[in-house]
């Protein structure tokens, strides 16, 4: 039986690290993750996708994190980007597919 709620953080991860890999300085700041996954169909708060953030940096070092103000931007790292390249599979985020579309 799959676990429902880790199969949405699982998503809502990759989500993440797609979106960064998707800029060509591979960062974005919290506020654009979070049009992000309201446009996916997830409505999270910032503190919300910080903790994500958090988890992905300290878990499986996919990114790396770093405070400016009140934002909190966020840079994919290699094993972040392996696991978007499907390189790599990163415990805790969902597999990328095999398209490269969102």
């Amino acid at each position: 039986m799959i676990d429902r709620h880790a199969a949405i953080l699982a998503n809502i991860r990759l989500v993440i690290l797609r979106a960064l890999g998707g800029e060509d300085n591979e960062t974005l700041n919290d506020t654009i993750l979070q049009m992000e996954l309201e446009r996916f169909g997830f409505a999270r708060s910032r503190d919300f996708i910080r903790n994500q953030l958090s988890w992905l940096q300290k878990e499986v070092g996919a990114v790396r994190t770093n405070v400016q103000g009140s934002a909190t931007i966020a840079t994919l790292t290699d094993a972040g980007r392996d696991h978007v390249l499907r390189r790599t599979v990163l415990e805790g985020v969902q597999k990328p597919s095999a398209s490269l579309g969102n």
